[in-house]
């Protein structure tokens, strides 16, 4: 494309000349819909899918992960989870607990109090005792030995299990399915690997956390000047198409455009002259910067239909060529959301020992710290719905349809089966 009396940014090539601004006209005036379209806020609100509108909370009977295995002690902790209030403590074998926070008396946190004796939680104000494995009252030190209480009161409990290096408690009105059914596949019996990540309360609906994450479009440009991604090309614009494959959706790339000419106001590209080119730029990848010189083996053996995919309770899976990157979506209450990211990495020796040094000495910062950190600024500035949506929405679109389709853990769940869906067949967004 050639354009004369051009004034050059950082970000893009902007046409100023009349030529520009006739044929920028005639582009706006074959896409002109009538002045009540074009001033329409688009949806309203959410009750096209009303189990996800009834969702501020949360989701239920299903496993979370709310805290790092080797930072539970024999020391209460409070979480908050789908607007439960629970403690978590490791009894004197070291197995996890979770009860609910209140001591029925006065209502006390539990998670204030201490351990007096063995595997149990002793409140602060009037030193009631609970057993952490029951959740009944076994003591109460201020009664006396013969306590009549003893036997007649007792606190909820949550099962809690531990896998991939956190603790999981689960909520719910049912008994629980096994925590191994709901972890990614490949973390079921992976060889040796590490893991690195962050957990970090933010503010923010969970479920605007989980739609951003799986989001196509806003990776390419609200993450263009993260650090994370100083050497690396994004492309500008991709089409893409999801497909559902059991209990996952996936985003798959048709075409990646590393730059675009926008009629009558230039090209916009990510590309700079000290990032490094995209080695590959079609087909499939893993990762979304133009392919890798080598990737993980057992990674590659997965054979993910796409290096982007969502689960249910919200479960965020991204596959670079090197690693696996998970995010988990933990509502907290409503507007509130812990964020769980892990990077797991299938090494083992001085491998493991060299990416521990590399998570640690720069990459938790630069990659859960301000790249990921990024994500939570726009989740917490959104303000949606109303919302008009657009192509790349297909994604969005997908994950609330599946929340609607229920738990595939309950017993009745019928699966949807596999399906695919690109923009020209998903109602709700402008094409």
């Amino acid at each position: 494309m050639t354009i004369d009396d051009t004034e050059t940014t950082s970000e893009t090539t902007v046409a100023i000349g009349t030529d520009s601004a006739d044929r920028l006209a005639a582009v706006m005036a074959s896409r002109k819909r009538g002045d009540a379209a074009k001033k329409a806020t688009g949806r309203a609100d959410w009750s096209s899918w009303p189990e996800y509108d009834a969702a501020a909370n949360g989701l239920r009977n299903y496993w979370y992960p709310v805290f790092w295995s080797a930072e539970l002690r024999r020391k209460p902790v409070a979480v908050r989870v789908c607007g439960e209030d629970l403690m978590l403590q490791r009894d004197a074998d070291g197995v996890a607990h979770g009860l609910h926070d209140r001591c029925p008396h006065r209502g006390v946190p539990l998670s204030m109090g201490t351990e007096e004796f063995p595997s149990t939680v002793t409140c602060p104000y009037h030193a009631w005792t609970f057993d952490l494995s029951t959740g009944e009252l076994v003591a109460v030190i201020t009664d006396g030995p013969d306590s009549p209480m003893c036997g007649k009161v007792s606190v909820q409990i949550f099962p809690v299990a531990e896998a991939v290096g956190l603790v999981w408690v689960f909520i719910g009105d049912r008994d629980p399915h096994p925590l191994s059914d709901q972890l990614p596949e490949e973390l079921r019996n992976p060889p040796k690997y590490a893991v690195g990540g962050r957990i970090e309360d933010r503010n923010g609906d969970w479920r605007l956390y989980a739609e951003n994450g799986f989001d196509e479009g806003h990776a390419k440009f609200l993450h263009r000047r993260s650090y994370w991604r100083t050497f690396k090309t994004m492309p500008t614009w991709n089409v893409v198409h999801i497909e559902r494959h059991g209990r996952w959706i996936y985003r798959i790339e048709d075409e990646r455009h590393w730059d675009a000419e926008f009629p009558g106001l230039g090209t916009w590209t990510n590309y700079r002259w000290w990032k490094k080119k995209p080695r590959q730029q079609q087909g499939k990848m893993l990762g979304n910067t133009g392919g890798a010189k080598k990737n993980d083996p057992y990674i590659v053996s997965q054979d993910l239909p796409g290096f982007a995919s969502l689960s249910m309770p919200g479960v965020l899976r991204i596959a670079y060529p090197q690693f696996i990157h998970y995010e988990f979506y933990v509502p907290i209450e409503d507007g509130k959301t812990k964020y769980v990211g892990v990077m797991v990495q299938f090494k083992k020796g001085l491998a493991k020992a060299g990416f521990f040094a590399k998570y640690l000495g720069g990459i938790r910062w630069l990659f859960h710290g301000q790249f990921s950190g990024q994500d939570g600024w726009m989740v917490e500035a959104t303000d949606a719905p109303p919302e008009r949506l657009y192509r790349p929405d297909i994604s969005l679109l997908e994950w609330r349809r599946m929340i609607e389709e229920g738990n595939p853990f309950d017993d009745g769940y019928v699966s949807p089966g596999n399906s695919v869906t690109d923009a020209s067949n998903s109602p709700g967004v402008d094409r």
